[in-house]
C-alpha cells in the first residue's frame, strides 16, 4: 500500500501559523517537538514530519476504513530529513521525503520495496474512487490499482503502484 503528501512552503508559511499556542501540542508527540525545536529550520521540519504523518495516515485509512483526526497516534520515526517510518496503531509505514525550495513531499509505503515500484501519475489520469479511496484501472490488465493523491498549493502529485 501507498500514501503520499506535499506542503507548499510558501502557503503554508501564509496560512498555518505552526508557532501558535497548542498546535504543536495537538499534532506532534513530544520527541517530535523536539525535533521541531531543536532543528535548524524549524518550520521545514514541521512540515516533513506533518507530511510523514500524511502520507502514513492515507496508508491507514485504507487498510481500516477509519477516518478521523488522530494525529498524535502517527508517531514519527526520524531517521534523516529523507528517511523514516510512522508508527500508528501497530503498523509500521515506511518514509522517503523531498525536501525543496517550494514544497516538501513524502511518500509512504507499508513494504520498503514498494519503492521502486512507485509510478507517478499525472492530473489529468482518470481516477475512480470506491468509498472515498482512488484508484486507476491499468489499461493492459484491466486490474485496479491503489492510487494516493496530494494536492496544496501550487503543487500536485499521484503515484500508483
Amino acid at each position: 500500500m501507498i500514501g503520499n503528501d506535499i506542503v507548499d512552503l510558501a502557503l503554508a508559511k501564509k496560512e498555518s501559523n505552526w508557532k501558535r499556542k497548542g498546535f504543536l501540542d495537538k499534532i506532534f508527540t513530544q520527541q517530535e517537538q523536539l525535533l521541531i525545536t531543536s532543528a535548524e529550520s524549524p518550520e521545514v521540519m514541521v512540515w516533513n514530519l506533518w507530511t510523514r504523518k500524511e502520507a502514513a495516515y492515507k496508508i491507514y485509512n485504507r487498510q481500516t476504513n477509519i477516518r478521523m483526526y488522530f494525529p498524535l497516534q502517527l508517531v514519527c520515526l526520524y531517521e534523516s530529513e529523507t528517511s523514516g517510518t510512522v508508527l500508528c496503531n501497530g503498523n509500521i509505514y515506511h518514509t522517503k521525503t523531498k525536501i525543496s525550495e517550494d514544497n516538501i513531499y513524502t511518500i509512504a509505503v507499508t513494504e520498503e520495496n514498494y519503492f521502486s515500484q512507485i509510478k507517478e501519475i499525472k492530473v489529468d489520469a482518470k481516477i475512480c474512487k470506491t468509498n472515498g479511496i482512488p484508484y486507476i484501472i491499468d489499461d493492459f490488465s484491466e486490474i485496479k490499482k491503489p492510487v494516493s493523491i496530494s494536492h496544496h498549493g501550487s503543487f500536485w502529485k499521484g503515484i500508483t503502484l
